[in-house]
């Protein structure tokens, strides 16, 4: 398995030989993918920034996500992932792709829950923003912290692998 610095650095090279811009919507991770690619020398050119949107007001005020879908799948769940990555595109507009990502670190989480998160790809394909991917990861860290990292890293991952196959 890949370190979190390799995969921030291939991140970040992916996104220079495509001359993409990505933004973020970050809520289990609260910024630490953000601040995790910024450590890459010279990134300013493609990273645009990140909506921290810890709280359902925030993402529903910030990003747009529907109060009803959030009452009725909860904040951890696909559709509130897939708002996440649109909405946070939407308002960037000179953003090409975004990564979201929600879920629950624990340690008070429903069974259901525990450890699971939810990371949606979203991209800008002429004046639309489509949704072009959404994986659930059950992580496999116990502690917060451990996981906080571990979700960083499949957020990346995940942008990472989703940006080589659509930006060709």
């Amino acid at each position: 398995m890949q370190s979190l610095d390799e995969i921030t650095q291939a991140l970040a090279r992916t996104l220079a030989d495509r001359q993409l811009r990505v933004v973020f919507a970050e809520s289990c991770t609260a910024g630490l993918a953000a601040a995790t690619l910024a450590s890459v020398p010279g990134i300013s050119a493609y990273l645009c920034g990140s909506a921290v949107t810890y709280r359902e007001q925030t993402k529903q005020d910030w990003l747009r996500v529907s109060a009803e879908d959030l009452a009725r799948f909860t904040a951890v769940s696909e559709p509130v992932a897939r708002q996440m990555a649109a909405g946070v595109l939407e308002n960037t507009v000179e953003a090409d792709v975004s990564a979201a990502i929600t879920g629950h670190l624990g340690p008070d989480a429903p069974a259901e829950l525990d450890g699971v998160v939810y990371v949606a790809v979203a991209q800008r394909q002429a004046q639309t923003v489509r949704v072009t991917s959404v994986e659930r990861v059950v992580l496999a860290t116990s502690t917060r912290s451990e996981r906080q990292r571990e979700a960083t890293g499949v957020l990346l991952n995940c942008l990472k692998s989703s940006v080589e196959m659509d930006f060709v």
